[in-house]
């Protein structure tokens, strides 16, 4: 016989009616589908053996109730068997999102999965409007206050049901008024254009509110005054309302601007590590300055950098300011607390499947066992990102367990493609349609070795070239490569002049480094070159010809220093170039000249994802000896993509009066400002890049003298694209001051050519 023990009501707070306690001998389960059995008596507090009564049948409800599984609980029982039955709530198969386009659907689920909504848990009904508070709450912060929720559950077989949650988003509500109370030194003007909801919209229409944007805002309005010294400036209450039809908002802002302060005394305090006079160095305030949080900011972050550069990497430095309200002026105080000296235990890589561990590990700077510097930590990445063998490059440094004083230092690389095996067509605006083999390797076999077999036919160029550089030559890292190559070039192809040369050679070359941003190179090699002239040549080449001959054997050394500073091999966004070369003809050579090249090249960073980039190229050659010339193969030419756009291919500077045929010249200017902006095609895209640049530059003869005047310059837009085969450039330019026989063309792009 069955007697009800505990009936679920309110949650059992009331018991049916009184029975007597009884020993479990046995405990059986009824209504379980999905649950086990396991689960069920993980939570039941009762066991066999058990003396139970009417306290503990209450408590086991609710236990079981607690656990969000059952919608239904109640005991029997039957003899001395004790009965549990249970109703499990509806599992959840599906959840679908529709209506939505503000929010992208992933950030949604994940909204909902955090209150419990999530295909295979248990639907609790009271989730339903919890769901609506949520997605409201997510809308909100967009400024979409209009949005509606509706959520729809439909049962299904084996109990289970669908989750449907239909969303009509609406219109953001605008920003109808925006005003700041209070202040008096700068007008309102002025404050609100330094605001994202403060200025108008697009196209002078009213700003779409929303919440995460007036927080920044807020925070921007203190700044700002804190910056300029008015170092008591709070913001003292604000007001948001929205209009009945939730489309319009007003917003007040009140402040209190306080008075403006200037730096008196600056003090240093604590265990400094570093000497004082060091620290002070660090620090970007000067009695006198108005007082600015920005520079108070910076000060301390100085001297962190400079004692994590002795291990200190958790160090607190805290800046007390004293206030003299009398004289409107502030003494400053740094508290340096250097923590714990921190050590680094291993040094681990992951990530890399082709790139040994050894060429990773020759790039990091620091050391296991000693102690852990951000400086080098920092330094570590930016040679790994240099090498061009990776996509992205993380760092992290967790602590080591049951140690205070030591952290891993983890590299996580993802590796690209660094080699490329390419047959087909390409094409830019000097050598017109080529024909290219070629199979090059960055990283071979993991080796951080360079090598390369290229073969390029077309109009222009014929060159045939086998290259290997070994960039570790030593273990110092000097590096060591060797070139072989064959070429043959149409000048008349080229639009230059009538004019072809053969040559062949080969060469060694050797890179030293000198520091972590400098290195020296040398360079030998040996070249044979004929020169062929055609019908037209220019009188120049011709005389040139008639004098020294028309096959030359040439011992060339070269010399180059290299300044490198950027973050990246390809694509860098901050950093600079600085680089120089002779390269001369050595004793022994048929003919005797020297060509010397400069460039400078330096990324500055204007914002997130903007940068302004400064290139300029210098360029003069010049015989000696007994050669009267410098060689006209060996002439500087300009105009194209790959100095002064919006100009055709090499065909700037000095004309040959017989055939309008472009000379070239023995120096060479060329001039490149781009504003590198973000990528208006493919949002995070690492392998396009777009810019808008102003180009100057020209040739000048031998005779002539370089002028800014005689500068041609360009303004236009231009797109470069990292394709499998090889790199795409596309450029727009209009001329500002082309002159009448300059050749002009507007478009030009190339096809498969290298960096």
């Amino acid at each position: 016989m069955r007697k009800l023990l505990v009936p679920f009501l309110s949650l059992c707070a009331a018991k049916a009616y009184a029975f007597e306690p009884f020993v479990v001998q046995d405990i059986k389960l009824e209504g379980l589908q999905r649950i086990s059995i396991g689960t069920v008596f993980n939570y039941l507090p009762i066991k066999v053996g058990d003396e139970i009564n009417e306290d503990l049948t209450s408590v086991a409800i609710k236990k079981l109730f607690t656990t969000g599984f059952f919608k239904d609980v109640k005991i029997e029982r039957e003899g001395n068997v004790l009965v549990v039955f249970v109703a499990e709530r509806p599992a959840i198969a599906e959840v679908t999102l529709t209506g939505n386009s503000a929010l992208p659907t992933e950030q949604l689920e994940g909204a909902l999965k955090q209150i419990g909504l999530k295909v295979g848990h248990v639907l609790d009904r009271s989730v339903v409007t919890v769901i609506e508070q949520e997605l409201q709450r997510q809308y909100y912060s967009l400024g979409k206050y209009a949005v509606k929720i509706e959520t729809t559950v439909t049962p299904l077989e084996r109990n289970r049901v669908n989750v449907e949650v239909k969303i009509a988003e609406g219109e953001s509500a605008n920003i109808y008024a925006f005003n700041i109370v209070g202040n008096t030194v700068f007008k309102n003007q002025k404050l609100l254009n330094l605001l994202e909801l403060g200025g108008s919209g697009a196209l002078g229409g009213r700003k779409e509110y929303s919440k995460q944007l007036f927080a920044a805002d807020l925070e921007t309005l203190k700044s700002y005054y804190q910056d300029r010294g008015y170092i008591n400036f709070r913001i003292n209450s604000t007001q948001v309302s929205l209009t009945p039809d939730k489309q319009d908002v007003y917003i007040t802002v009140n402040v209190t601007e306080g008075n403006k302060y200037k730096v008196n005394k600056i003090a240093l305090s604590g265990n400094l590590i570093a000497t004082e006079d060091e620290l002070r160095k660090l620090i970007t305030f000067k009695k006198g300055d108005v007082f600015s949080r920005k520079k108070a900011s910076l000060s301390r972050t100085n001297i962190n950098d400079r004692l994590s550069e002795d291990g200190y990497a958790f160090a607190n430095i805290n800046l007390a300011p004293t206030v003299n309200e009398k004289n409107k002026t502030v003494d400053l105080t740094f508290f340096v607390d250097p923590g714990r000296r921190v050590y680094v235990n291993r040094i681990n890589i992951y990530g890399n499947i082709k790139t040994k561990d050894e060429v990773i590990r020759r790039e990091i700077r620091q050391m296991e066992g000693d102690w852990m510097s951000a400086k080098s930590i920092a330094q570590s990445k930016k040679r790994l990102n240099r090498l061009g063998f990776f996509d992205d490059i993380t760092v992290e440094t967790p602590a080591v367990e049951n140690t205070n004083d030591q952290v891993d230092v983890n590299y996580t690389v993802s590796e690209r493609s660094t080699g490329s095996l390419s047959a087909g067509l390409g094409y830019n605006d000097t050598q017109g349609a080529i024909i290219n083999f070629s199979i090059s390797q960055n990283n071979f076999v993991g080796t951080g070795n360079r090598v390369s077999v290229s073969i390029n036919n077309s109009s222009v160029v014929q060159n045939n070239t086998v290259s290997y550089t070994n960039p570790y030559y030593t273990q110092d890292g000097i590096s060591r490569g060797f070139n072989i190559y064959k070429r043959k070039f149409s000048a008349l192809q080229a639009s230059i002049s009538n004019y072809s040369t053969n040559s062949y050679g080969a060469g060694v070359n050797y890179g030293i480094p000198m520091s972590e941003s400098d290195s020296f190179g040398l360079g030998l090699s040996y070249d044979t070159t004929e020169i062929v002239a055609g019908s037209t040549a220019t009188q120049v080449l011709k005389d040139f010809i008639a004098v020294e001959g028309n096959t030359y054997s040439n011992y060339k050394a070269r010399l180059s220093w290299s300044h490198d500073t950027r973050n990246k091999a390809i694509f860098a966004d901050h950093g600079n170039l600085a680089s120089g070369s002779v390269d001369v003809t050595l004793p022994g050579s048929d003919l005797e000249y020297y060509k010397l090249s400069l460039r400078y090249l330096q990324y500055f960073a204007l914002a997130e994802d903007v940068t302004l980039l400064f290139n300029s190229q210098l360029g003069y050659g010049k015989s000696y000896g007994d050669t009267t010339i410098l060689p006209p193969y060996e002439n500087y030419y300009a105009g194209g993509s790959r100095s002064v756009r919006g100009y055709d291919s090499n065909r700037l500077g000095p004309r040959d009066p017989a055939t309008n045929n472009p000379l070239g010249g023995n120096k060479r200017v060329v001039t490149n400002l781009e504003l590198i902006l973000p990528n208006p095609f493919a949002e995070n895209s690492k392998s396009i890049r777009f810019s808008l640049f102003l180009d100057a530059g020209n040739v000048f003869a031998e005779e002539e003298s370089i002028g800014l005047g005689k500068l041609r310059t360009s303004l236009g837009a231009a797109l470069i694209w990292i394709t499998p085969v090889g790199l795409m450039r596309f450029s727009w330019a209009n001329t500002l001051n082309d002159e009448p026989g300059d050749d002009t063309k507007s478009f030009q792009f190339t096809l498969g050519s290298t960096f």
